[in-house]
């Protein structure tokens, strides 16, 4: 089966985008590993598959899928890939809900939502305080994903990583993020992401973190997050609402054999 797509990244998490709007290939399992595998496939963090949406005001409907098949509710950096994709300001139908959009020259600002704190939302496997969890005093809280936030030495998520995401405390496993606070309104920042490992950058990682880190006391509402593949400007508006801003890149596109 022959596939047209687009690869692209946002802060070196990069992507392989679907547009399927037009004609839905319907993608199994199988076919979703072999695009995503960097030896034998395209190469990606994960696979974005985008058809025509089901809800009013939406422009384009957004699947997410992680390099071992899996589906992911939400993507800060593929949301940006895919609002430069479509062009203008488009709004995006994701399992996480409507994702406003805006640009400005070549940044893109995705309106991520609410961010859910509740134990049950994040989801957890048992009723605990999301702002300290019994596991490396950690935060959760979910952006249409599970996060969890630990706060100290960044560098710990290749050592930690693996074994936190599917710790039993996660029945839907989760994105770990290690966060080291530089100032008020600057953070370090690394995602061991659930389905696909450490990448240079996770937006909805980044957008955990600062909620996180502001429920802490420890920066903030408007936060600067530097990860391995460089910045993004995430702000937890008074209203709830976490607004994630930075860049979109395409990098080819192409046709599989």
């Amino acid at each position: 089966m022959s596939l047209s797509f687009t690869k692209m990244h946002g802060l070196g998490n990069d992507f392989v985008v679907i547009d399927a709007r037009q004609n839905d290939p319907a993608l199994d399992t199988a076919t979703i590993r072999h695009l995503c595998d960097r030896r034998f496939g395209i190469g990606c963090d994960q696979l974005v598959f985008l058809t025509v949406p089901t809800l009013d005001g939406a422009d384009v409907h957004v699947r997410f899928f992680n390099p071992d098949g899996s589906e992911a509710g939400a993507c800060g950096n593929a949301s940006r890939c895919v609002a430069k994709f479509v062009g203008g300001t488009p709004t995006l139908q994701t399992a996480a809900g409507l994702l406003p959009t805006a640009r400005d020259g070549d940044l893109f600002m995705i309106d991520m939502g609410v961010p859910r704190l509740d134990w049950q939302d994040v989801p957890l496997s048992q009723a605990c305080d999301t702002l300290h969890l019994p596991l490396h005093d950690a935060a959760a809280c979910s952006m249409g994903n599970p996060h969890a936030t630990i706060f100290g030495d960044a560098s710990r998520a290749e050592a930690l990583g693996a074994d936190l995401e599917q710790d039993a405390l996660f029945p839907e496993r989760a994105n770990i993020g290690f966060a080291q606070i530089l100032s008020p309104t600057h953070m370090r920042l690394r995602v061991w992401e659930r389905g696909a490992g450490l990448t240079l950058a996770c937006g909805s990682g980044a957008c955990a973190a600062v909620v996180n880190a502001v429920r802490r006391g420890r920066t903030e509402r408007t936060c600067t997050v530097t990860m391995d593949g460089g910045d993004l400007q995430i702000t937890w508006r008074a209203d709830g609402h976490v607004l994630m801003t930075g860049p979109a890149v395409t990098v080819f596109h192409g046709t599989t054999a």
